[in-house]
């Protein structure tokens, strides 16, 4: 735990949603000064503590003190597309006065807005020029940038204000490499009280300290995600050790406990033909009887609490080596053979002005990155292929089953459970075959009958992806757009794992490099400028 003064205190808090599902109960936990990584499983309640502290949610119990004002980025960022961009910064007000008191309008109340930020002007363009916005003008409406500009600029919204705690959940989801590279100067240059919420390593790697949440518990490592990875290493290497030793142990019990009966019982045979020879006195054999019983009973009870003892130890040393369920996703009859067309793009011409020049062809169980800066327009490219929107000119065909994944996680039906949701892609399926289908997918029991509402961005995903991939018939070709964007980096390497085993072709958007890679990516598409090309990995500094 860190030795700074604590800005931030939860005492004895708890917290369920409506439905009752528990998210704390009597947690207790104080952030101080420094950047703190706040880690943990997808449902763990990172993003509910976070909003816990910004006042956003109320817990059932307990309190939540913070010293000083709060600054609080969530980890879906919406803002009105209406709103010019110095209003979505708060500087809107002090703008107006300032241009009007240099204008010649002396009104007392323009000096009062204006205060002492004489300097609002230069200071929002200079933290705009930190985060790469500076070709964004104050006067444009929200509507012209890209959803990660958006995130952008609710972050530089947050610096503005100078809070005395940030709190980031997720903040480099929708970023491109070079958007993402702002944020991280940005966080490196803090002094404040920051927590941020992150499944991305390089962000984690600015971080002092690590909060492991785990079963409503957080338990702190010094140093930041790289130490906190090594750290736990060495302590589930140590776990697992005594949890040999308990076993060994066990089973010394075991053995033990059965020697003892052997023992018991060899004794009591002996005894038995003792009292039918009658070779002493009546009243001397029962007293030695009841004497062996109890001699007996203390020995055997002696064995079975040793046995209960170690048995104990067994479970303890068990709980403390981590177990996180891995998703086992298998993908029935989504093999496409080698040069088999999957899908064709002609001369099109996409909404929002980007396009695709000549063919392109897709063959076989291809695996392609499409990248490019927010905003280029592989989100429409997508969405085009997938059929949900027109193209201005040109064809889209796709020759196989198709399935796509948007980054919003939209497909889910918010006021349906996980189960229902499922059952509306494959009308045809079982309840049982569902939720057996369902459980590789980690939504067990009461588990699968949430509402898709009360998900946590990780579960979330889990059920659109359950949803696309248990639906008839199943995907052949496969187009997951930001896919990492809302998952914890267990959940990354098990998506990556199901993924090696699918046989289709693939299509993924994502700026996180080191996720396509993993995946064997064998064609590159960078979206640029309007138009789609394909390009060698080193061009855009792809890891090689």
């Amino acid at each position: 735990m860190s030795t700074f003064p604590t800005s931030i205190t939860c005492t004895s808090l708890s917290f369920a949603w409506p439905d009752g599902t528990a998210v704390f109960d009597d947690l207790q936990v104080a952030f101080g000064p420094g950047r703190t990584g706040l880690v943990g499983v997808n449902g763990s309640g990172k993003s509910t503590l976070l909003k816990l502290i910004a006042g956003e949610l109320t817990p059932a119990d307990g309190t939540v003190r913070v010293a000083g004002e709060v600054g609080y980025l969530p980890q879906s960022v919406t803002l009105d597309t209406g709103l010019r961009v110095d209003e979505a910064l708060g500087v809107a007000a002090t703008r107006a006065a300032l241009h009007a008191i240099e204008a010649g309008d002396a009104t007392e109340e323009h000096f009062d807005v204006v205060g002492d930020d004489w300097d609002v002007e230069e200071r929002t363009l200079a933290t705009l020029g930190e985060l790469g916005l500076g070709h964004i003008d104050l006067d444009r409406t929200v509507g012209e940038v890209s959803g990660g500009e958006s995130v952008l600029l609710r972050l530089a919204a947050l610096l503005l204000r100078r809070p005395d705690v940030l709190l980031l959940d997720e903040p480099t989801n929708n970023l491109d490499l070079y958007a993402r590279r702002r944020l991280y100067a940005a966080v490196g240059a803090w002094c404040g009280v920051m927590v941020v919420v992150s499944h991305d390593r390089e962000l984690l790697d600015l971080v002092d300290q690590i909060a492991d949440l785990r079963s409503g518990e957080v338990a702190w490592y010094g140093g930041n995600f790289s130490a906190y990875e090594e750290a736990l290493a060495v302590e589930q290497e140590a776990a697992e050790r005594m949890v040999r030793v308990a076993e060994s142990d066990m089973k010394k019990q075991k053995r033990e406990l059965v020697d003892a009966q052997v023992t018991l019982a060899r004794r009591k045979r002996y005894g038995q033909k003792m009292f039918d020879q009658k070779r002493e006195p009546r009243a001397v054999m029962r007293m030695r009887k009841r004497t062996a019983q109890v001699s007996a009973g203390k020995y055997r009870i002696l064995h079975e609490e040793k046995l209960a003892d170690a048995k104990e130890r067994l479970d303890d040393a068990v709980d403390a080596v981590r177990d996180d369920d891995e998703i086992r996703i298998d993908l029935p009859y989504t093999a496409v053979p080698p040069g088999r067309n999957v899908l064709t793009l002609l001369d099109l011409e996409l909404k929002y002005g980007a396009r695709v020049d000549g063919g392109f062809d897709l063959r076989g169980p291809e695996r392609i990155a499409l990248i490019g800066r927010n905003g280029a327009g592989k989100t429409t490219l997508l969405r085009t292929i997938s059929g949900e929107l027109d193209a201005v000119s040109g064809e889209v065909q796709a020759h196989v089953p198709t399935r796509f994944l948007p980054q919003r996680l939209d497909i889910l039906d918010d006021e349906l459970s996980v189960v229902e949701n499922v059952a509306r892609f494959a009308p045809a399926a079982t309840n049982n075959r569902i939720r057996a289908r369902l459980a590789r997918f980690l939504f067990k029991g009461a588990k699968a009958d949430q509402l898709a509402a009360t998900l946590s961005g990780g579960e979330r995903f889990r059920a659109a992806l359950a949803a696309l991939m248990l639906a008839e018939p199943a995907p052949q070709l496969l187009m997951l757009d930001e896919p990492t964007n809302n998952l914890d980096m267990a959940s990354v390497r098990q998506l990556t794992s199901a993924l090696e085993s699918y046989e289709g072709a693939l299509i993924v958007a994502s700026h996180d490099m080191p996720f396509l890679e993993s995946l064997g990516i064998t064609r590159t598409l960078l979206l640029e400028g309007g138009e789609l090309k394909e390009i060698g990995r080193e061009a855009v500094g792809y890891p090689s």
